[in-house]
C-alpha cells in the first residue's frame, strides 16, 4: 500500500500513472472487505480548498455528540475512531494539493474481536470534489471508485459563429474552463452595403473569431499536451468543419483531434452534450490502447524474438534489464510467501492467488507446520523491478478477448523485450 496509505498520517505524493491507479484499486478492494458493527466506521473526504481547522472542529464536534449514542460499545468505538482521526490530522499543516480521505473505525477481526484501523489516503489521482462525513458499517469508497473507473483526459471545444466554450473531460467529470463571444454579424445586410462587401466583412469576422477560439484552446490545452488523450470538437455544421479544416489549432493539438460531433448548444451545457455524443467513440478509444499493446505482444510472440510471458520468465528478463514494456493484467492479484520449517530448517515458497489469506503450509521435507517468514506482493515486486530498469508498465483490461488471454493463458504477466536474452 505504499504511495497512498500511511498509518502515521503521512504518505508520499501520488502520481497519476497506471501503477498508482492499480495500487488505489487494491486499496479500495481492501477497504470494501473491512466491515464494522452498526454505524461505527467513519469516512471523511476533504477537498483541497477546505480549511484544515474546519475539519478538526467538525471532528471534535462529532466526538462530543457521539457521547449521546446509547450503545456503549458503539459509542466507544466511534469516539475512538474520531480520536484517531484527530491525532492523524495533527500531522498536517494544510490539506494536500488533491485533498485527502480518512478511514477509521473498529473493524471485524477473527472470532468476535475487532481491531481499530485508521487509514489516511492523501493526494488521490483526482482532486476530491466535496467534503463528505460518513458513518456506517462500511467505509464509503464510491468517490474513489469513480477516480479508478476512467483515467482519461480530453480537451473539449464547442463553438458556433456566436460563441464558444472550452473545457476538460477528466475521467467522467466535465470542467468548463474558458468561453468567448463573437462579433460576427448576422446574415442580413444593414444599410447600403453591397452583398459582396458584406460577405467579405462577415468572412473576416468569422476567421478572426476562429483564431480567438483556437488561441483560447491552445492556452488551456498546450501546457498539458503530453497528458491529453485527445481533443473533441462539437458544434453545428459547417462551423465545426470550418474550424477543424482551417488548421486554427496548435499543430500538436491538431494531431490529437479524435473526431467532430453535432451538438445543439455551444454554452457550458454544450460541453456536456459533446461528451454525451462522444461516449461510444471514447469507449472504443480506451480499449484500443490496450488492444494495440497486446497486438504488439502477439506479433512478437508469433514472428519475432522479443516476447516473454509468465511470471518467472518475465522476472528474469526484468532483472536483466531486457524488458521494454511490462504488461500486467488489471485483475492480477498474487502474493508469494516464504516459509521456514522450525523442525528441519527447510525453506519453501508458495504462491497465493486472489484475496486468499496467507497461512502456514506443511514442510515438504518432514511434514511439520512451517512458519511464515515473508510475504511479497508479486505486482509490487514486478513494478519495482520495472522502475529500476526504466521499463514502461501497462495494465491491460480484461474487457476484450486479448486482455482475457493475457490473464488466463499467460498468467497475467507478459513483456515486450528490448533485446533477446535467450532466457
Amino acid at each position: 500500500m505504499k504511495g497512498y496509505i500511511s498509518k502515521t498520517g503521512v504518505s508520499p505524493t501520488v502520481t497519476e500513472d497506471d501503477s498508482k491507479r492499480y495500487e488505489l484499486q487494491r486499496i479500495v478492494e481492501r477497504l470494501d472487505d473491512l466491515k464494522g458493527s452498526g454505524t461505527q466506521l467513519v469516512t471523511i473526504y476533504v477537498p483541497p480548498d477546505k480549511m484544515l481547522s474546519d475539519v478538526v472542529a467538525h471532528v471534535r464536534q462529532e466526538h462530543s455528540e457521539a457521547a449521546n449514542i446509547k450503545s456503549k460499545q458503539t459509542r466507544t468505538n466511534v469516539q475512538d475512531a474520531l480520536s484517531s482521526i484527530q491525532a492523524r490530522l495533527k500531522g498536517y499543516k494544510k490539506v494536500p494539493e488533491n485533498g485527502m480521505v480518512i478511514f477509521s473505525g473498529a473493524v471485524d477481526a477473527k472470532g468476535d474481536k475487532t481491531e481499530m484501523e485508521t487509514i489516511v489516503l492523501e493526494n488521490p489521482p483526482q482532486s476530491v470534489e466535496s467534503y463528505i462525513y460518513h458513518c456506517d458499517s462500511n467505509f464509503e469508497t464510491e468517490p474513489l471508485k469513480e477516480m479508478i473507473r476512467d483515467k482519461s483526459l480530453y480537451g473539449l471545444i464547442v463553438l458556433d459563429r456566436r460563441e464558444a466554450n472550452v473545457g476538460w473531460l477528466s475521467g467522467k467529470r466535465v470542467d468548463p474552463v474558458a468561453s468567448a463571444s463573437s462579433l460576427v454579424p448576422g446574415k442580413q445586410r444593414k444599410g447600403g452595403q453591397s452583398a459582396q462587401r458584406f460577405a467579405r466583412l462577415r468572412r473576416e469576422a468569422i476567421d478572426k473569431f476562429y483564431k480567438e477560439v483556437a488561441e483560447m484552446a491552445n492556452e488551456v490545452f498546450v501546457p498539458k499536451k503530453d497528458e491529453i488523450d485527445g481533443v473533441l470538437v462539437g458544434g453545428p455544421s459547417p462551423t465545426k468543419e470550418e474550424f477543424i479544416d482551417g488548421d486554427y489549432l496548435h499543430h500538436e493539438l491538431q494531431q490529437k483531434l479524435v473526431d467532430k460531433f453535432d451538438v445543439s448548444y455551444t454554452d457550458e451545457s454544450g460541453l456536456y452534450e459533446l461528451v454525451d455524443s462522444a461516449q461510444d467513440r471514447l469507449a472504443d478509444l480506451e480499449v484500443m490502447k490496450d488492444k494495440k499493446m497486446m497486438a504488439n505482444f502477439f506479433d512478437e510472440l508469433r514472428g519475432g524474438e522479443l516476447a516473454a510471458y509468465g511470471e518467472d520468465n518475465v522476472r528474469q528478463n526484468l532483472q536483466a534489464g531486457a524488458v521494454d514494456k511490462l504488461l500486467l493484467s488489471e485483475d492480477l492479484r498474487r502474493k508469494r510467501a516464504s516459509f521456514v520449517c522450525p523442525e528441519c530448517g527447510a525453506e519453501t515458497e508458495e504462491t497465493f492467488e486472489g484475496k486468499v489469506e496467507v497461512s502456514p503450509v506443511d514442510c515438504p521435507e518432514c511434514g511439520a507446520e512451517t512458519e511464515l517468514e515473508d510475504v511479497e506482493d508479486v505486482v509490487d515486486e514486478l513494478i519495482e523491478l520495472a522502475e529500476q530498469m526504466s521499463t514502461e508498465v501497462a495494465f491491460i483490461s480484461t474487457d476484450f478477448e486479448e486482455g482475457e488471454q493475457l490473464k488466463d493463458a499467460f498468467g497475467g504477466v507478459a513483456g515486450i523485450l528490448r533485446y533477446n536474452t535467450g532466457i
